[in-house]
């Protein structure tokens, strides 16, 4: 996998070279745009309005519109010149706690791995964060744009997430705890809901079903076969009382939990009498 950044990474008087590798990238099944009549490839090209004409690549630039219909254009060159520091140096401004980072703030997710030069300085900044529960906030310059980063020990290394500035994060008008008044039944009964639906975190056991669908559509129209169509589930009408919704839902929970082995459930009994 080739990295997607080089540079140092500098905390005070130490700099150690590091890179970048992607850590997540959204995956499913891609579709080609064709020509229903002969089911033809269809290329996308950029027309000018001006004249009709198609333009080629070559000829394309980057212009900012400053007023209606009037651009300043910027060649690659220019932005070489202006690019700061932080391109190919990522240097440390601080640490925060990790439970004051909000994770709306969080982006995209990268793999920060030390080159032979920075493996010491590399692991030492990891451990200090792992003891401490502090996490780096730096700054990256990476395609075109300045980032705020948040670097944090992961599995003995160190993630790099770059983060939406302040302003990039939206508020919502209105949003937040509705002015209702609970009960303490209610609330106590969500506990128990949440209890019954209570598991280990587990990453291997989510998929994404719809595009496991639509690769089984594929294969049926390949192999000529009927396509089934996937249940809807029932649409669930305004709930009127809340409390007998939430047993209803915690007894349905407990319902489908699976009972315990045989094995299981002796061995528990025989160490309940020896106690």
């Amino acid at each position: 996998m080739a990295s997607v950044w080089t540079g140092y990474l500098t905390f005070g008087l130490i700099s150690m070279p590091v890179r970048l590798f992607s850590g997540a990238r959204s995956s499913g099944v891609s579709f080609n745009m064709l020509h229903r009549d002969d089911l033809s490839r269809l290329k996308q090209q950029y027309v000018c309005l001006a004249d009709g004409k198609v333009v080629e690549r070559s000829d394309i630039v980057k212009g900012y519109e400053y007023r209606k219909d009037e651009y300043v254009v910027i060649e690659p060159d220019e932005i070489k010149k202006i690019e700061p520091k932080t391109a190919k140096t990522m240097e440390i401004l601080e640490f925060v706690k990790t439970s004051e980072v909000d994770p709306v703030f969080f982006e995209s997710s990268y793999y920060m791995l030390p080159e032979e030069a920075g493996r010491r300085p590399y692991a030492l900044l990891t451990k200090a964060l792992e003891e401490s529960e502090y996490v780096a906030i730096a700054k990256l310059t990476m395609h075109n744009r300045e980032y705020t980063v948040f670097l944090r020990p992961h599995e003995r290394g160190m993630m790099l997430h770059t983060m939406y500035y302040a302003e990039e994060v939206k508020k919502v008008e209105g949003f937040g705890a509705p002015d209702v008044e609970l009960k303490d039944a209610e609330v106590k009964v969500a506990h128990q809901l949440i209890e019954a639906l209570a598991a280990e975190w587990d990453p291997e056991k989510y998929h994404d079903t719809f595009q496991d669908n639509v690769k089984n559509l594929i294969q049926t129209k390949l192999e000529g076969g009927k396509i089934a169509e996937v249940e809807k589930p029932k649409k669930l009408a305004p709930v009127v009382d809340l409390m007998s919704a939430l047993k209803q839902s915690l007894a349905e929970m407990e319902g489908k939990k699976k009972p315990a082995a045989p094995a299981e459930s002796a061995g528990r009994k025989r160490s309940r009498g020896g106690a």
